[in-house]
């Protein structure tokens, strides 16, 4: 029986990216309600995550943030940052830092509209790929071995990360590309070596996977 431990690493890192993206999104006012775009499809994801204590954020410093930067989240407690643009709030695995995004946003342009659209769809096809590789995946790996390349969802995880350090502007563009296309690469590789199973087993799971890529489009 082939071990599922890479594919379990695997899906750790891109749940914490997961988280992260996620609470950018309710930071910026942009995944609260059901209907919400960019909201988790399937939360049950997000708190099966292991309690990870490595590479986690840390709000930049000199920005006018006091030491005591964590905002009232948890029934009021805590003092609230001496900056005006907003708070600094605990971020994935509940020891991240996130830079605020002022609740003042301004006008909602056509940029910011699209930045919007791209972060929903990397937060939802996220989710898709974790719920397909715990579904799917986790079962098939128990019966035929296949490659994981771990080192990609790192490099997402830590993209995520540094994302969320950002406000507005280029580096946050190009982050956000650079996790959307992350994110397909840790799909088309999986489907790769899918494609190298000898049986039907991975009909299913390839399918899944291509309809992720689907709705990840070049930005």
């Amino acid at each position: 029986m082939a071990s599922p431990a890479p594919l379990v690493a695997s899906i750790s890192h891109q749940m914490v990216a997961l988280q992260t993206l996620q609470l950018l999104q309710q930071e910026w006012g942009w995944g609260d309600g059901p209907g919400a775009p960019g909201s988790p499809r399937d939360p049950d994801h997000v708190s099966a995550a292991p309690a990870r204590r490595s590479g986690q954020l840390r709000a930049r410093p000199g920005r006018g943030r006091g030491g005591g930067g964590v905002g009232a989240r948890n029934g009021g407690a805590g003092a609230r940052a001496s900056s005006p643009e907003g708070e600094v709030v605990r971020g994935a695995e509940g020891g991240a830092e996130l830079l605020p995004f002022p609740r003042d946003r301004g006008p909602c342009t056509l940029a910011r509209m699209a930045m919007r659209s791209a972060l929903a769809r990397v937060v939802d096809s996220t989710s898709e790929l974790v719920s397909v590789e715990q579904t799917l995946l986790g079962p098939l790996q128990q019966e035929r071995s296949f490659p994981i390349h771990l080192k990609d969802s790192v490099e997402f995880r830590n993209i995520c990360s540094h994302l969320a350090l950002q406000i507005e502007g280029q580096q946050f563009d190009r982050d956000l590309n650079a996790a959307h296309q992350c994110l397909k690469t840790i799909v088309k590789k999986l489907i790769q070596s899918l494609a190298n199973l000898p049986s039907d087993a991975h009909v299913v799971a390839c399918a899944s996977l291509r309809q992720i890529l689907q709705n990840l489009p070049d930005i």
